[in-house]
């Protein structure tokens, strides 16, 4: 009941609807970047599964999910990961290792964070503004949201790729790209 009250907010107040989804998502993030002790992994994967809770109840076309063009949406995916690991391959031999044990977390909080920024705040903020607002409001709420969790010098990097992630987004109406080439670039940093 809660779930049905809170997309009918989104779609008949979509200003409040996207304020709503932003602070969602930013509290997830925060919060996950805080935790310092305990199973990081489990974390990771708590976070994913929240972040994935903002798509909730929203239609699969209106998230940029669906199976028509499949195989496309499937190798612009790989495009994008290749796109994303651009910077890494230039300076190959500074690269971090993500340990086996985190592939299962880096899988889900890769999945959640498409889901809530290019998922639901896009579609939120397409429905408010159009997809220029979508564009520039989804990647600022990604950028604002890897503050705590990544060095300042890197979050340029950080707007960078969500930019790159919401373009292909708008261009395509594809979530599914985005969800691939994230998936990879995480499991390959």
């Amino acid at each position: 009941m809660l779930r049905a009250r809170a997309l009918e907010t989104v779609k008949s107040r979509p200003a409040i609807g996207a304020i709503a989804i932003a602070a969602y998502v930013l509290a997830v993030e925060w919060a996950r970047s805080f935790q310092v002790r305990g199973d990081v992994g489990l974390a990771l994967i708590i976070g994913g599964i929240a972040l994935g809770v903002a798509a909730a109840g929203w239609p699969l076309s209106s998230l940029g999910l669906g199976r028509s063009r499949l195989g496309a949406r499937i190798v612009g995916g790989f495009a994008l990961a290749a796109v994303l690991l651009l910077p890494t391959a230039a300076r190959a031999s500074a690269a971090p290792v993500l340990p086996a044990s985190l592939a299962a977390a880096a899988i889900a909080i890769s999945i959640g964070e498409e889901l809530a920024f290019r998922g639901a705040l896009y579609a939120a903020l397409e429905k408010l503004g159009g997809a220029p607002v979508a564009v520039i409001g989804s990647t600022a709420v990604w950028t604002v949201a890897h503050a705590f969790s990544h060095p300042p010098e890197f979050l340029g990097a950080v707007a960078g790729a969500g930019l790159l992630l919401a373009l292909w987004r708008c261009a395509c109406r594809d979530l599914v790209g985005p969800i691939i080439g994230h998936v990879i670039a995480d499991l390959m940093l």
